[in-house]
């Protein structure tokens, strides 16, 4: 419920243009609802009509997308870019590529990008984008041709001063190699245009570890600030086995921790002698195979079907990596009766409205993944400032300063929470925090 005027206008405004964009109206509930203390002691934000204009995004283009398949069929795919908030920077974020991708998905990714992106502290503003198209089960002939065609749509539309894509779900280092190329088949020029590059093209080394690893730096600082403990000796429940799970993983072992599970989208692995990374990496980033075959190569794993289960596996601490809306309030009462303490998100929006009131209720220390899993557009954003440089930072670096990054993210949200009056609630915290920095930038920038 609303309990400010303003707040509560411009989120009927937005149900009565988007109604039906379910995934972009529960990413803007929250952060309005969030909001509402802020905009009781600023009333310029109100006179400025800031939230009207937050929530609306600069651009959003959508495009067709036709290539030819190994069999030479015409398919044809949907595109999109959503151009949000420039106040801080050129437009950043990631394409996905899944069926699942529509107008509210990039939106909802889109607007969560914004508060993400400055609380990096880093010069970006937000965006995000991608297609319909499934890269599962294609080959990599045709990953390619639907890239290269993707691409001399997008191609309009970025650059390096004006929107800097990334990968996210579907889009990895392959498909940054195929769409970067054809960008500059099309331009005739070799920039920092799209992250998450091959390092012998302008690639940063940590970049694939990057949101992985950050996330368990936030989760470890928030545990040590808010509770005086760490990950050291815990077990951890991990949902996917993207990037993000895998280098969530990694890092959580070389912390301390216990890692038990890992997913995809028909099942998960239960290990209770601590998932072996290397397996994952072999499996799913080598292979692009099913997580069902780490049962089939470690003894100790057994092999569960349906993804939602992973959150009956008692731990100290979950950490949910795969995608929106993957933990509901039953998995969130089950984590809570099973002894879990902190969950931190590594995917983008995976817990639902009533979950996360489950888990604060009940103590949890929550970190929102806006906050939490910063860590891959952080490096995303250093990535770009080496390439301006025309340098290569060594690993070592690169890892110190996402490090300090995440840290830094975590007492900015909670500073902002405890300012307002919401001490330890992470969530508020960086939504005020992320907020009040590209608020104050569109104020000072004028009515645009």
């Amino acid at each position: 419920m609303f309990n400010d005027a303003y707040t509560q206008r411009v989120y009927e405004q937005v149900t009565h243009r988007d109604g039906e964009q379910k995934e972009f109206l529960q990413a803007v509930r929250e952060v309005l609802e969030s909001l509402e203390p802020v905009i009781r002691q600023h009333p310029e934000f109100e006179s400025a009509g800031v939230l009207e204009r937050l929530v609306e995004p600069e651009r959003l283009v959508q495009f067709r997308v036709a290539w030819t398949d190994d069999q030479g069929r015409t398919q044809v795919n949907r595109g999109y870019r959503v151009q949000f908030n420039s106040a801080l920077g050129p437009y950043k974020g990631g394409l996905r590529f899944h069926p699942s991708v529509n107008q509210s998905i990039v939106k909802f990714l889109g607007f969560e990008q914004i508060m993400k992106n400055a609380l990096t502290g880093l010069p970006m503003g937000g965006g995000k984008g991608g297609s319909d198209f499934n890269p599962k089960g294609r080959s990599d002939a045709e990953v390619m041709r639907f890239c290269q065609a993707f691409m001399t749509e997008l191609q309009r539309h970025i650059g390096q001063f004006t929107d800097v894509p990334a990968g996210d779900i579907g889009v990895g280092g392959r498909e940054i190699g195929y769409l970067f190329g054809q960008y500059k088949r099309i331009r005739d020029e070799f920039t920092g245009t799209l992250t998450g590059k091959a390092l012998e093209f302008g690639g940063s080394l940590a970049r694939n570890e990057a949101t992985g690893y950050g996330l368990c730096y936030f989760t470890d600082e928030a545990m040590s600030s808010i509770r005086g403990d760490s990950l050291a000796d815990k077990t951890v429940v991990i949902s996917g086995s993207g990037n993000v799970a895998i280098f969530a993983a990694e890092k959580a072992q070389q912390l301390g921790a216990t890692v038990l599970t890992v997913s995809d989208s028909s099942g998960y692995i239960h290990d209770p002698e601590g998932i072996q990374v290397e397996v994952v990496k072999d499996i799913k980033l080598k292979r692009r195979g099913r997580i069902k075959e780490y049962a089939q190569l470690v003894p100790s794993a057994e092999y569960h079907e349906g993804c939602e289960g992973v959150w009956s596996v008692p731990c100290d601490v979950a950490l949910p990596c795969a995608t929106q809306n993957e933990l509901d309030i039953e998995g969130a009462k089950t984590l809570v009766a099973n002894g879990c303490t902190v969950v931190c998100e590594g995917a983008n929006m995976p817990t639902t409205p009533q979950a996360i009131e489950t888990l604060q209720q009940a103590g949890v220390i929550y970190g929102p993944g806006k906050a939490a899993n910063a860590g891959g557009v952080a490096v995303s954003g250093l990535e770009m400032s080496q390439n301006s440089q025309r340098l290569s930072w060594s690993f070592e670096d690169v890892d110190r300063r996402l490090h300090a990054i995440m840290v830094d993210i975590f007492h900015t949200c909670a500073k902002a929470a405890d300012s307002y009056g919401a001490t330890n609630d992470l969530m508020r915290g960086a939504n005020i925090a992320g907020f009040l920095k590209v608020g104050n930038a569109m104020i000072a920038q004028g009515v645009l």
